[in-house]
């Protein structure tokens, strides 16, 4: 690891943190503030595929899944109104999408690197993105994973209702997943615009070093 790579660690923590944090607050009815930090995880690993390459890319991912894991620590230790705000559930569902997700990206980005320079960017966080919420909201919420923290089953998440407010009748988690899976479409969108303003900035920059 290079002091080149560390603003790519830090700026992965400092979005892993701050997810953290703000998950806790609701943003309406479907989705919390954190939904609006974490898509840029993506974006900060498609920089650092696009400068350094997939090598450096995945130790940033993997100092953003210490710090997840750190998080889901302490988390597991502040107690809301109703239990832990962290369970060992979300815990796990979290961790594993995490990293499911950021690798799978890396590996897309790496696959179509070659071509336009807005298709590995775009492919690869849509192709992330898309499997990042459905292992979290499968894993934290589904019903029939109950038995993973049997004392602590998310009952609220599972109540049948409405999908998002208006369609057929499914559980309210698989609302908030696709309220989550198209706030993370819309961000990959516009990640694109400051990925390729700072690819261009620093591109000549890295060339120089290497």
């Amino acid at each position: 690891m290079t002091r080149n790579h560390l603003p790519g660690i830090v700026a992965m923590a400092a979005i892993v943190v701050a997810s953290n944090i703000l998950v806790q607050h609701l943003l309406g009815q479907w989705l919390t503030w954190g939904a609006l930090t974490y898509p840029f995880a993506f974006l900060v690993t498609d920089l650092m595929n696009r400068l350094y390459g997939p090598g450096p890319a995945r130790r940033v991912v993997l100092a953003g899944f210490v710090v997840g894991v750190a998080c889901s620590l302490v988390g597991s230790q502040i107690h809301g109104e109703f239990g832990p705000l962290v369970t060992l559930r979300v815990a796990i569902a979290s961790g594993s999408a995490f990293l499911a997700a950021q690798l799978v990206d890396i590996a897309v980005f790496d696959r179509l690197r070659g071509g336009r320079w807005w298709r590995a960017p775009l492919a690869s966080t849509l192709i992330g993105s898309t499997l990042d919420t459905a292992v979290f909201f499968s894993i934290a919420f589904a019903g029939a994973l109950n038995g993973l923290e049997p004392a602590n089953p998310p009952l609220w998440a599972q109540e049948v209702l409405p999908l998002l407010g208006a369609g057929p009748a499914l559980p309210l988690w698989v609302s908030l997943a696709i309220a989550d899976w198209m706030v993370k479409l819309c961000l990959a969108l516009l990640a694109l615009v400051p990925f390729r303003v700072i690819v261009k900035r620093l591109a000549a920059p890295v060339a120089e070093i290497h």
